[in-house]
């Protein structure tokens, strides 16, 4: 186990990277995606490898993309059918390198903190189940590793002292298996990675309009005429999602983005699929030329100003385009709006401007175009997500939508537009601390048990139950739970707290440096790997962002001989640690998948005849508001009034947000370019308008550390690089996880508990 007072183990490495700064490009895409997604691929795979890769992600017959959930097309699929970010994370995961016992003898987990985390990813793919003694991983037996696991769960004096993460990887069969074992077991402690991004989301829809979920399917893309883009950067985060906007915006659709940054995958994108173009002989023209104009409308907010934005839009709406309230569909659909419309003209224009940064003639520019839009969506994803506000703010977009009767309309709706690939997913299966009675009734229905009713912990509530030893076992489900995490000091010092620490993953990450008194790696198939098992060859389902459910067929030999699938591996802990007492046979179902979707058939709603119809095609999940079924407290719809947050910022202060960069996925970081941004070999940046850099005295390029303390703790990032960038005036950026370090615990959303991690306030202190 690490020292505990030795947090290097728990942040990469502060020394000065030497990042190198350009200027930031105008377009999306094109020739430099298709440089870098062959040169990536060549390199980790091989040309025969890669190309049998890229021949069979997201195709019906073949694997799941590991990246993204933006949907694939319900018909016929193009032959390369993903992006640069899903290219780089196949080779990630089809890399020919392998990280085994011989790696782990001579690196100890003291040496593989002192590397960078793309270093870390650089390593390949475990291969053998791993035990932590003294300061080197060894291998394990897999009997062993289930042995070591059922003894310390079957030790703990209730089940709540162990919780069980889940990382959006996960498939729809590993994850249902996966909270059934954990409910059998006792706890509802299930917290997920969607804790930490959309949660907010989830929270937010369903009070307003009873569902979750996005409205939208993907051919509402191909019939909407405009197009909100709020909080969200798709060239970076999920590139496919370039192509609907594209055909949308070829087809007559005008786009509004509202962003702090000026991001450039949201300007102009040259495609450069050739499957998108009908005229091959195009092709290549269009590659040289400008490429796609995206953006009508840029509204640079302030962070956190979007509230303000969109209550600006609204106001004008009522004050300049009464004709576009859409009267009836408000009488018959929704309630609340009486108050609504009596809040708007209570909020003053000046409190609109100071709040949102935006002048007042984009935002009744803004209303101009929402005003006159016959089917309109809504699109936003972690910009909107990690504030204290965000539960209001996601309200106020979808005050907006319903002020135009913009839901259940084909080519309008409410877009979530969630990130890890199956994160959705893991939520309909039952991987969350507070599930509806209806979904634990099925399971005592189905399983004939009770499932424990009192709500569970959820990452923040997990983190602080393992802080303080009322957590004990902690086992992660995929994912970088450390990385993922605010607060990176306190969580770390969570994880060191526990008796034992199993992390189940494909590739080695900063999670396995930081562990309990006793730790586990235990080696998983990924995605694109053939699953064999008693019962023959399986396959797994996921769901998208839009609620479409795709089967996943992996292609490749396994890494290694060791590698389990996670159903196999949920399966044989539920085994060793309930025995007999469970009733469920386990390793049956480990066997023969079918058995699992004939389970989930009869639990949850929308899945019925599950394996007849994955098997015929992929098939949408029903989703009443999209039908005007409004499954609230009221039975309607509902407009809900929420006041502009105003963040008063003392002299000296940012508020700062992390993001992501162009060669990352989540925690996962590629490589040291951020080629969007001009950011090229370094990480550790810190994005700042260039008045405040004169203001505070300092020079691009300076090297400076950020200091954040809202709740009287001192949190420190130290050496972080100065980048003048187009960025609102007393507001800061900075790549994530390395920022984590700077979000407080203690500093979550309002009702979802998401980690604040876009609210951040942090000064700047010079490095003597």
């Amino acid at each position: 186990m690490a020292s505990a007072d030795d947090d290097r183990h728990a942040q990469p490495p502060a020394e000065p990277d030497e990042a190198r700064v350009e200027d930031p490009v105008r377009v999306a895409a094109g020739i430099p995606a298709i440089v870098e997604t062959v040169a990536r691929g060549w390199r980790e795979m091989g040309p025969a490898r890669m190309l049998s890769m890229y021949r069979h992600v997201n195709q019906k017959d073949g694997f799941d993309c590991q990246s993204c959930a933006w949907p694939s097309p319900d018909g016929n699929r193009k032959v390369a059918e993903f992006c640069e970010t899903g290219a780089k994370a196949m080779a990630s995961e089809a890399t020919t390198k392998r990280a085994g016992p011989d790696f782990f003898a001579k690196w100890s987990i003291d040496r593989l903190a002192d590397q960078t985390d793309a270093w870390l990813e650089e390593q390949g793919r475990l291969t053998h189940p791993l035990v932590l003694r003294g300061r080197h991983y060894e291998p394990i037996s897999w009997d062993a590793a289930f042995a070591l696991m059922s003894r310390e769960l079957n030790a703990l004096a209730s089940p709540d002292e162990a919780s069980f993460y889940t990382s959006g990887r996960t498939s729809n069969e590993a994850a249902f298996l996966y909270q059934l074992f954990a409910r059998q077991f006792g706890t509802n402690n299930l917290p997920d990675c969607s804790n930490m991004c959309h949660e907010s989301s989830g929270v937010a829809m369903k009070e307003n309009i009873g569902v979750g979920k996005a409205t939208v399917s993907l051919d509402d893309f191909e019939k909407t005429d405009t197009i909100f883009i709020i909080g969200q950067n798709p060239a970076t985060n999920h590139p496919r999602m370039l192509t609907a906007l594209e055909r949308a915006k070829k087809a007559g659709a005008r786009i509004v983005t509202v962003n702090p940054f000026v991001e450039p995958g949201l300007l102009r994108v040259k495609n450069p699929n050739p499957g998108e173009y009908r005229n091959k002989l195009a092709y290549l023209p269009r590659l040289l030329g400008s490429g796609t104009k995206l953006t009508d409308l840029y509204l640079q907010v302030r962070i956190n100003g979007d509230a303000a934005v969109l209550k600006g839009i609204m106001k004008s709406i009522l004050e300049r385009h009464p004709e576009a309230i859409d009267e009836p569909f408000i009488a018959s659909y929704t309630s609340g709006y009486e108050a609504f419309a009596a809040d708007l003209p209570a909020t003053t224009w000046d409190e609109i401007a100071d709040a949102s940064g935006v002048p007042l003639a984009q935002i009744h520019e803004a209303a101009d175009i929402a005003a006159s839009a016959k089917a309109m969506i809504c699109c936003w994803a972690m910009g909107l997500t990690q504030h204290r506000n965000a539960v209001d703010t996601i309200q106020e977009v979808v005050n907006l939508l319903l002020l135009g009767g913009h839901i259940g309309r084909p080519g309008a709706g409410a877009c979530c537009v969630r990130g890890h690939s199956n994160v959705q997913g893991d939520r309909t299966m039952g991987i969350g601390h507070n599930m509806p009675q209806s979904f634990l009734d099925a399971l005592t229905k189905e399983f004939a048990f009770t499932p424990p009713a009192k709500s569970g912990f959820d990452v923040v509530e997990t983190i602080k139950a393992m802080h303080d030893g009322r957590v004990k076992v902690f086992i992660a489900l995929g994912g970088n739970f450390l990385s993922a995490s605010p607060d990176t000091v306190y969580t770390a010092q969570a994880l060191r707290s526990c008796r034992l620490t199993v992390q189940i993953s494909t590739k080695l990450n900063r999670s396995h440096l930081v562990t309990g008194e006793q730790a586990l790696i235990l080696p998983c198939l990924g995605r694109s790997e053939r699953d064999m098992q008693a019962g023959g060859e399986q396959f797994v389902t996921v769901e998208d962002s839009m609620g479409v459910v795709n089967p996943s067929r992996g292609r490749l030999d396994p890494a290694s001989p060791e590698l389990r699938s996670e159903p196999w591996i949920v399966a044989s802990v539920a085994a060793a640690t309930l025995g007999p007492r469970s009733g469920v046979d386990w390793m049956g179902r480990a066997g023969n998948y079918d058995l699992i979707r004939d389970h989930i058939s009869r639990v949850v709603p929308g899945f019925e005849r599950y394996n007849e119809r994955i098997r015929a095609d992929v098939f949408h999940l029903p989703n009443a508001a999209r039908e005007r079924e409004f499954r609230t407290d009221v039975g309607k719809a509902k407009f809900l009034v929420h006041r502009i947050p105003k963040p008063e910022l003392a002299p000296g202060e940012f508020l700062m947000m992390s993001v992501r960069s162009h060669d990352q996925f989540n925690t996962t970081i590629y490589g040291l370019n951020d080629r969007y941004r001009g950011i090229r070999g370094g990480r550790r940046v810190v994005f700042l308008n260039a008045a405040d850099i004169a203001d505070e005295g300092l020079a691009a390029g300076q090297v400076v550390d950020l200091v954040s303390g809202c709740d009287g703790r001192e949190r420190v990032a130290e050496r972080f690089k100065v980048v003048p960038y187009s960025i609102p005036r007393h507001c800061a950026a900075t790549y994530y996880p390395e920022a984590n370090v700077l979000v407080p615990i203690s500093s979550v959303a309002e009702k979802s508990n998401t980690p604040a991690s876009k609210s951040v306030r942090i000064r700047i202190r010079r490095r003597s």
